[in-house]
């Protein structure tokens, strides 16, 4: 009797071949998902440094990190704008890790950059600086077409997100590259890698894509010299500058944002640290562009015709 495989003509094994290609590749993807997301341990971030520094650390995803970064025992430079939001944000990290070193920095990242970077760079002279979270930024107030844009936000939305970044990048960087270790996290967003786009915020996504892409050029630029630079790419995270005021399955606290990253600093040059944010990812991947645009569009008209209704309220 002949054999069952061979009975069978060449088309059927090659998609027989094929499919258990196919197959095996979605299972090892799968495993892999399994492990960095829920086996994989965290590394050790005081080997990078005792000092972590942090921009945009008195509210939302910038205050989870300075908060995380603490427990892990790290010291803290703090950058922002505010005197009394540091102050204020300093006192209750040391209320709950009273081990923990800070020091505050005031940077207005729309106003005078390069004093407020000179400002930086003294405050880290002889520090064991091993972390920089860059999360400064800002957005619209709500969404709007590209022509409504005025003049100070589209300059503010330059300067903060991309100017800012890139200076305290280069600071930073030079003071790691002295002790040849570091790890630098820049904060993308999924409006600018996991959504095919986002009309009515397109500056905004245009300045997170170029987070991405300055981000993953750094990380082939000094990995070998024992820098590992990130981009970290949430979706929505309930903070003030998402609007959303509650946290859910799909949309982590701040807190609960910045403990999930911490676990991904110093591996891949981009990453989902939430998890269920990845399951979302893969969604929008599955989806034809047009229907993905079309969607978009209509969430983001919405969002418009609230901020202008209330922008008429404030007027009367």
């Amino acid at each position: 009797m002949a054999h069952p495989l061979k009975a069978q003509p060449l088309w059927v094994l090659v998609l027989f071949g094929l499919g258990s290609i196919s197959v095996l590749r979605l299972s090892l993807a799968f495993l892999n998902w399994v492990y960095v997301n829920f086996l994989r341990p965290g590394k050790n971030l005081k080997k990078y440094g005792s000092w972590a520094v942090v921009t945009g650390p008195t509210d939302g995803i910038g205050k989870g990190f300075a908060f995380q970064l603490a427990r892990k025992g790290l010291n803290l430079v703090l950058v922002g704008r505010s005197v009394e939001k540091l102050r204020d944000v300093s006192d209750a990290i040391r209320a709950k890790y009273g081990n923990t070193q800070i020091k505050t920095v005031v940077v207005d990242f729309s106003g005078d950059l390069d004093d407020g970077v000179s400002r930086i760079q003294e405050v880290l002279e002889g520090l064991d600086v091993g972390v920089l979270i860059n999360n400064v930024g800002i957005s619209y107030p709500y969404a709007r077409f590209f022509h409504e844009l005025d003049e100070e936000l589209l300059q503010n939305l330059v300067k903060v997100n991309i100017e800012g970044t890139t200076k305290v990048t280069k600071v930073v960087l030079e003071v790691m590259l002295k002790r040849k270790k570091g790890a630098i996290v820049n904060i993308g967003s999924g409006a600018a890698i996991v959504i095919p786009s986002d009309p009515l915020y397109a500056v905004y996504a245009a300045t997170k894509a170029y987070i991405d892409q300055f981000s993953r050029c750094l990380y082939v630029e000094y990995k070998r010299s024992g820098i590992d630079v990130q981009c970290q790419v949430p979706l929505y995270v309930a903070t003030k500058m998402a609007s959303i005021r509650r946290s859910s399955f799909f949309v982590p606290s701040a807190e609960g944002y910045a403990r999930a990253a911490l676990r991904w600093i110093g591996y891949e040059p981009r990453c989902t640290p939430y998890w269920p944010h990845t399951l979302l990812w893969a969604l929008a991947s599955s989806l034809p562009e047009s229907l993905v645009d079309s969607w978009r569009l209509g969430y983001c008209l919405k969002i418009r015709k609230r901020g202008q209704l209330k922008d008429s309220r404030k007027k009367e």
